[in-house]
């Protein structure tokens, strides 16, 4: 049976750098903001958009895969910060890495993009569809903030890629097991430039284009569904958390991703982390750790990974994956 494995990934954040200092202007604390949610600083973009982003990210997996951008068969890109509402950001990036034989679509999960859009790549390698599939999350967050507000703490900008490609051997993803719950879909939006309410001079100043959060009800959220599927992908492979070399995670906050580690019995130590560099990168975090974590020497072959995310939706999800 054909699997999808990993065939080469990269990641890329813009260079300029803000600290936490910088938010005490808006009556928050540095001090605050690391012990609980675990950041340091975050990346912002300056004269460039998602597709850039993107764009450098994949032609560094493709680099690390050791294919030319023209074997690329499909180019998913995983983002809530679109270059623009038509066309897809996927295919600006198909056109700046010149890759004329790929189909190019979007998808909007959030901060689940990174993992639906790996189960998404990973069904065309498996039916045959496709040999070489490019999984891209990237969102620049900073377009969507208020800086005045103390949630602009959270979100920095980057971009992560993933190169999908076919294997017979016993290796790659094993199961994803995904959901959604629209019930949620408040506690997490960005209320105004779609069709429901158009951008207008009054949504403009009321500041219907940044997004709007329910920190609360994101944590409570994140700590009940996560370990629940993580259980569930656990149970449906016979595995137990004593199986789990490392865990990919979405990177909400460390008190969150604490809270699920405790509630699964996986040792901290095995849950890896970047929000300290980076914040929350939405979309991107799932592709940027693992790119990170890869080039770190520290997954070896014959190890099993434990990916997870939740996102606005609510979505959410988790998978797992054979060195």
């Amino acid at each position: 049976m054909k699997r999808a494995y990993i065939k080469g990934t990269g990641s890329y954040t813009p260079p300029k750098v803000i600290k936490n200092d910088f938010f005490e202007a808006v009556g928050s604390n540095g001090e605050w903001i690391f012990k609980n949610l675990g950041i340091k600083e975050r990346r912002i973009v300056e004269g460039e958009v998602t597709s850039d982003l993107a764009s450098k990210a994949a032609l560094i997996a493709l680099e690390d895969a050791g294919i030319t951008a023209e074997e690329v068969n499909l180019i998913i890109v995983a983002t809530s910060t679109p270059d623009r509402q038509a066309p897809s950001t996927a295919c600006f990036v198909q056109e700046k890495i010149n890759a004329p034989h790929a189909v190019a679509f979007d998808i909007s999960a959030v901060c689940s993009g990174g993992i639906y859009g790996l189960a998404i790549g990973s069904q065309f390698i498996q039916t045959g569809m496709y040999k070489n599939v490019l999984v891209i999350g990237a969102d620049v967050f900073s377009s969507i903030t208020d800086w005045s507000r103390k949630d602009s703490v959270f979100f920095g900008d980057g971009a992560g890629a993933v190169l999908l490609s076919a294997t017979t051997e016993d290796k790659g993803f094993i199961d994803f097991k995904l959901h959604a719950d629209g019930t949620g879909k408040y506690h997490f939006n960005i209320p105004a430039g779609g069709c429901e309410i158009p951008a207008s001079e009054e949504t403009i100043k009321q500041g219907l284009h940044y997004f709007q959060m329910n920190g609360k009800e994101v944590f409570n959220t994140a700590t009940k569904v996560l370990p629940e599927v993580i259980h569930e992908v656990l149970a449906d492979n016979n595995l137990t958390a004593n199986d789990i070399d490392w865990v990919i995670p979405h990177q909400p906050s460390v008190r969150i991703l604490q809270k699920v580690a405790e509630e699964v019995n996986i040792p901290f130590e095995k849950v890896m982390t970047n929000m300290d560099k980076y914040a929350n990168t939405s979309g991107g975090t799932i592709p940027i750790v693992l790119d990170e974590t890869y080039k770190s020497g520290k997954i070896k072959e014959g190890n099993t990974l434990l990916f997870a995310a939740v996102g606005s939706g609510w979505t959410w999800g988790a998978a797992l994956y054979k060195v």
